[in-house]
């Protein structure tokens, strides 16, 4: 395939494809190396809404290497921000950090050397899970190396370009609303660069670069003298009153504001592409102000650029371990295998907002990806939604992600898990019985594991507690017909379960209490009594008038069991 073509004829396409296509375009045909990029604050947990800023870069460079084109997926850590604020659940006098770098604030928790490697850590390992493979830049580290020295005096440089780009889209700014907390960080230093100074004529004021204070580490300080020539800043910090002077050519110890910082990043990198949320394209945010700066300061083209949209939660309940109540991805790959929460965010396009549900929409999902396995096995049903199956079932580094090696329905393992406890024999007697034949629960991994974390995670109503010992009183209370039907059922019940067998049994003892076989089409009486016999071996096995799917239920308690549950002691 020809460098930058689109896929061949009658193969299918998709956004993925579409965004490969201009990334490799405006890379420019000499291109060594195409960098698709991404950058993230490590401020607090990163949740389900911030993985797209990771997902999406990552789906388009394995789209280019797929096409065997040199690219790296390029992910820069904002931790050399400010620390802004104290959640909740942090000891209070964590104020104090409050304007120090991510990097230097300590982690309150013990357990990291910092804030920022707190809150990295746990996203690098679920990354990893769900295979994805990053070149990773600390910006701490690159700023406090000096790495971009001669970007930040070229900046200086050109400071009355860059305020002049920053005064003409203040006046068209519009007002962003944040969707994340990370946004809102984002959002935040938007405001700081654009008010900072506000009033002033001198343009010390906006200078587009900040040190942080040599004394108390904070980033508080007022920028009172620039030497263009010794390249000296002044300056003086509002925390705890030092005065100094640091020679930004020499002494590293401070940053680009953030929209210079951002086109500074894509010019000395070299990125060809980089998405963004909504609130980053909006008139005067961050990438409507970088195209202008990157071209007029750094000599450079702004990347190609898809803007994703709000991605939600629903049904969390306990799920989300993470302090800020929202879940991560460490939270959803308990309960979604990897290659399912890649497709959700590969089967839509990044400007279409969307709901992950964590409630009874999990069994759903999981019938949905079976479906599309099965027909991605045919490759003459090959179309888009199969491509959004490729991409999110395998890597091209990792090669196809792990999988159970005997595919069983999650609604069944969810079931099972429930009802047993998490017996590994009981478990692999039922999903045998129920017509899965395996060699030991190991074979119906890792999805046994994410079903069992689903249903521990599910509200006490929402369980199904098989009871300890016959209900003797409702036992006592039997209808004439009730008594039929458990006669009929403990007649007929074999000593080993066969789901076909055990089914057409539960579905026919009121055929059979009617005068009717097993086989014969149930009559309008016959289906009204099933219900009323359905709901009371629900209430004799389970306390409850509803559970798990009957032969389910059966299968998962054994012969025994049922039928000393529905025998008078």
């Amino acid at each position: 395939m020809a460098r930058g073509s689109k896929q061949s004829q009658g193969e299918p396409t998709d956004w993925v494809t579409r965004a490969a296509d201009e990334a490799i375009r405006h890379a420019g045909e000499g291109a060594e190396l195409i960098t698709c990029a991404s950058g993230a604050s490590p401020s607090g947990p990163i949740h389900l809404g911030n993985l797209r800023e990771f997902l999406t870069p990552h789906l388009v460079a394995e789209e280019i290497r797929r096409r065997g084109i040199p690219v790296r997926h390029l992910h820069s850590w904002d931790d050399f921000d400010r620390f802004r604020k104290v959640p909740a659940g942090v000891d209070p006098s964590w104020a104090e950090h409050i304007g120090r770098p991510l990097s230097a604030v300590p982690d309150p928790w013990e357990c990291h050397e910092s804030w920022a490697e707190h809150f990295k850590a746990p996203l690098q390992a679920a990354l990893a899970e769900l295979g994805v493979e990053m070149v990773e830049i600390s910006q701490t580290e690159q700023y406090r190396a000096g790495a971009y020295t001669e970007q930040v005096l070229h900046a200086i440089r050109h400071r009355d370009v860059i305020e002049e780009v920053l005064a003409k889209h203040r006046t068209k700014k519009a007002e962003p609303v944040a969707e994340s907390e990370q946004e809102a960080a984002a959002l935040a230093d938007s405001v700081a660069d654009d008010d900072e100074g506000s009033g002033s004529a001198d343009s010390l004021a906006r200078f587009p670069y900040k040190p942080y204070c040599r004394q108390c580490g904070r980033d508080t300080v007022e920028v009172t003298a620039y030497d263009d020539d010794t390249t000296d800043l002044s300056y003086t910090c509002s925390s705890c009153g030092f005065t100094g002077v640091t020679n930004v050519a020499t002494e590293h110890e401070g940053k680009l504001v953030w929209k210079v910082d951002w086109p500074m990043r894509w010019a000395y990198e070299g990125v060809d592409f980089e998405p963004g949320g909504l609130d980053h394209s909006t008139p005067g945010s961050s990438y409507t102000v970088g195209k202008e700066l990157v071209k007029r300061v750094f000599d450079f083209r702004a990347p190609s650029y898809v803007a994703y949209a709000f991605v939600g939660f629903a049904g969390v309940q306990k799920m989300s371990s993470s302090a800020g109540g929202v879940p991560t991805a460490t939270d959803a790959l308990r309960i979604l295998e990897a290659p399912i929460l890649r497709w959700l965010y590969a089967r839509r396009q990044p400007r279409q907002a969307f709901d992950v549900d964590f409630g009874a929409e999990v069994v759903r999902l999981y019938d949905e990806w079976d479906a599309l396995g099965r027909k991605a096995a045919d490759p003459a049903k090959r179309d888009a939604q199969v491509l959004a199956y490729e991409r999110a079932s395998s890597t091209a580094a990792a090669g196809r992600l792990p999988t159970s090696p005997v595919v069983v329905p999650f609604r069944l393992l969810s079931s099972v898990a429930d009802v047993t406890a998490g017996s590994p024999d009981l478990i692999s007697a039922a999903v045998a019985a129920s017509g899965y034949p395996h060699d030991g629960v190991a074979d119906l991994e890792p999805r046994l594991d994410k079903a069992q974390a689903w249903t521990a995670d599910l509200p006490a109503s929402e369980r199904t507690t098989v009871r300890d010992s016959p209900d003797v009183e409702r036992l006592a209370a039997l209808s004439e017909d009730e008594e039929l039907w458990l006669a009929q059922l403990l007649d007929r019940l074999p000593d080993t379960f066969d789901q076909a067998e055990i089914t057409s049994l539960i579905y026919g003892v009121p055929k059979l209490a009617r005068g009717l076989g097993l086989d014969d089409a149930p009559t309008d009486q016959v289906k009204a009594d099933q219900k009323d016999f359905f709901r009371l071996l629900y209430q004799l096995l389970v306390d409850a008038d509803r559970g798990p799917r009957l032969p389910t239920l059966f299968l998962a308690l054994g012969a025994d069991r049922v039928r000393g549950l529905l025998t008078s002691p």
